[in-house]
C-alpha cells in the first residue's frame, strides 16, 4: 500500500493535470478517428502542454516531408488508441528514428533522442499506422 501512495498516486495526479487529450479522444473536427495529433507548443507546466498549432495525422499517413510550419517545431503529441507513430529527425525519413505507441507525450523535451538530445522540435518526417 505504501508503494501505491508514494509512487503511483503522485504520477496519476500529474497525468490528470496534463492539458493533452486522452488517446481515445484524438479525433478530427468531424469526429473521425485520427492516428495522432502533433502540437507545436509545450510548456514546463503539464496543464499548458498540447497547445498552439496542431497537425492531425490520419491512419496510414506516410509523410517523408512534414509541412514547413511544423518542421522541427513539434513539442507535444498524442497517439490514438491502437496506433503507432514512427518519427524521424531528418527528411526524407532519415536520421534518428523513434516509435511512439498509444499515449500522451506532453513534453517531448523529456523523451530522449540518443545520448544527449531529446525529441523537442526534432520531428521532420513521420509514418502512422493503426490496428
Amino acid at each position: 500500500m505504501k508503494l501505491l501512495t508514494v509512487y503511483i498516486l503522485p504520477m496519476l495526479v500529474v497525468l490528470s493535470m496534463a492539458g493533452c487529450p486522452l488517446p481515445a479522444e484524438v479525433k478530427d473536427d468531424e469526429g473521425n478517428k485520427l492516428c495522432a495529433r502533433l502540437y507545436a507548443d509545450s510548456s514546463v507546466y503539464y496543464e499548458d502542454c498540447c497547445a498552439g498549432d496542431y497537425l492531425d495525422v490520419k491512419p496510414g499517413e506516410d509523410v517523408p516531408y512534414i509541412a514547413l510550419r511544423f518542421n522541427n517545431r513539434v513539442s507535444s503529441l498524442v497517439v490514438a488508441t491502437r496506433c503507432e507513430l514512427t518519427v524521424w529527425s531528418k527528411k526524407p525519413k532519415d536520421g534518428v528514428t523513434k516509435k511512439f505507441s498509444s499515449g500522451s507525450y506532453p513534453r517531448l523535451a523529456e523523451v530522449k533522442k540518443g545520448l544527449f538530445g531529446n525529441w523537442d522540435d526534432s520531428i521532420s518526417s513521420y509514418y502512422c499506422k493503426c490496428n
